[in-house]
């Protein structure tokens, strides 16, 4: 009895990989897992998957990506005189390479 094979994941054909990263998360948390655990933080567009990053990650930057892991961020609420309203809600994505590679932010 033959194992089935999983079918490839699909890519959004409407996203081009520049338009996947909008762009690098650098922070303190973000360079200190960068320089540890070689995992980089990017805000990506809210249509993108996994393999969306994946695939723009390693067209953009000519490397490899061990693991990518997603956060559906919410706006915060915000106000302003009277008025309440929020922040516009955003994905976010840490992908971690392989031991080898590195992407220099700056």
């Amino acid at each position: 009895m033959a194992v089935p094979i999983p079918p490839a994941p699909k890519l959004n054909p409407n996203l081009a990989p520049h338009q996947v990263i909008i762009r690098p998360l650098v922070t303190e948390k973000g360079m200190h897992r960068a320089n540890r655990n070689n995992a980089y933080a990017f805000e990506v567009a809210t249509a993108a998957s996994k393999a969306d990053v994946r695939h723009a990650i390693e067209e953009l930057f000519q490397v490899r990506v061990s693991k990518v892991a997603v956060q559906n961020r919410l706006g915060k609420m915000r106000r302003s005189r009277m008025r309440r309203g929020s922040t516009k809600p955003w994905k976010k994505a840490i992908v971690t390479l392989n031991a080898e590679d590195k992407i220099t932010l700056f």
